[in-house]
């Protein structure tokens, strides 16, 4: 066993303890947590600088994404985003490479549990691994009648081979604008019980305008496709039907969301990726703070796969503590992916363990840097 104390510690499940200890089996798990490093024997304690949090949680990813890392333009808008998206998706040559580097680069930066989109089953040699634990997203986009069922179908075969090496997964939506209503109804009505959501919401002000002007960048790109038009004219349309569905749904980016838009909404963001791509940051002051989770997005549209780079960015635009922050980063996405043996320091779990140092005034700094400490 091995006794871990710093000079803060963040169980999450209750409040920080200075000069905390942890007690560590060699498997991981969490065999108690001491109020004080002066009750445990000096020569059996781990003495660090810094704080100790429970291993990060990455709420939404595209790892399969990976190999587009510094091909995508910076703040062209979400449609131009994903147009270029789209071109250099076919020169795919170093996939798997480019996957395992960034599943890689995710453990180094202290992340245990990931919520993953997948479009295709390239990430499954990785996955079976289970270097990490990976809640995936089988998402979908159609935005024709006629491409529905395949869609549809294609999908239940990808599931089914996550499912067959044990990997928890999930038929999703993209975004409400991405998926006729008729595929959004199949979709949710093939849902099984304690099965989630995650889709992609009000990540560009564009979806706005599709959604109640029908104009709009969006609008205009979906024309261009010649997508139905009884996927915006048809009732009750894709947005209507995810907003009053009553299962776990995690409502993704919500940079232009407004708060009545998200009350009562589990949410997810991802602030790098919004300063990628649109340049703009969603106001923090409108989320539920008990329930906000926070995601990476992908490395084509983020330089780093860092959960503390994240953090960072939201403590410089909102006025949380850093107790909040960790609930963020580490707690609110155990609870949204349902990922119980993780998110906090709480025994019998096994959360993995996170030195952050570099704290000042227990704020995080450009200098902070995370290291796992049971890797």
């Amino acid at each position: 066993m091995r006794f871990l104390t710093a000079d803060y510690l963040f169980p999450l499940d209750q409040k920080p303890i200075k000069e905390g200890v942890v007690i560590v089996d060699k498997s991981g798990k969490i065999i108690s947590v001491i109020d004080s490093r002066k009750k445990v024997p000096t020569n059996k304690l781990e003495v660090f600088e810094g704080i100790i949090s429970p291993g990060f949680i990455n709420a939404h990813c595209h790892l399969e994404l990976s190999y587009l890392q510094n091909k995508i333009s910076k703040q062209v808008g979400l449609v131009d985003f994903i147009k270029e998206l789209q071109l250099k998706k076919i020169n795919n040559e170093n996939i798997y490479e480019a996957i395992e580097y960034a599943e890689n680069l995710m453990i180094k930066n202290g992340i245990v549990g990931v919520g993953d989109i997948c479009n295709t089953d390239y990430t499954l040699k990785q996955k079976v691994k289970k270097n990490l634990k990976y809640y995936n997203f089988i998402e979908l986009y159609a935005v024709k009648t006629n491409q529905v069922e395949k869609c549809f179908n294609d999908a239940k075969c990808l599931k089914k081979k996550f499912v067959k090496h044990n990997l928890q997964s999930t038929i999703v939506p993209h975004s409400t604008y991405g998926v006729h209503p008729r595929l959004m109804h199949m979709i949710l009505n093939y849902m099984q019980e304690n099965d989630l959501i995650s889709i992609h919401n009000l990540e560009t002000e564009s979806e706005r305008d599709y959604l109640q002007k029908k104009e709009g960048n969006i609008f205009k790109w979906l024309k261009q496709l010649d997508a139905d038009l009884s996927i915006w004219s048809e009732k009750p349309n894709s947005y209507e039907l995810i907003n009053n569905f009553n299962k776990q749904t995690i409502f993704v980016h919500n940079t232009f969301a407004k708060k009545i838009e998200v009350e009562n909404k589990l949410c997810c963001t991802c602030p790098n990726a919004n300063l990628f791509i649109e340049g703009v940051l969603p106001s923090y002051d409108k989320f539920d703070k008990d329930t906000l989770c926070v995601g990476t997005d992908s490395l084509a549209s983020n330089e780093n796969l860092s959960i503390l780079e994240e953090l960072l960015i939201i403590q410089n635009n909102s006025t949380y503590c850093l107790n909040t922050l960790l609930k963020i980063g580490c707690l609110n996405g155990a609870k949204a992916l349902k990922f119980n043996t993780l998110g906090s320091i709480f025994e019998g779990k096994s959360p993995g363990l996170n030195l952050i140092t570099n704290i000042k005034n227990l704020k995080l700094t450009n200098e902070s840097i995370v290291k796992p400490l049971l890797n």
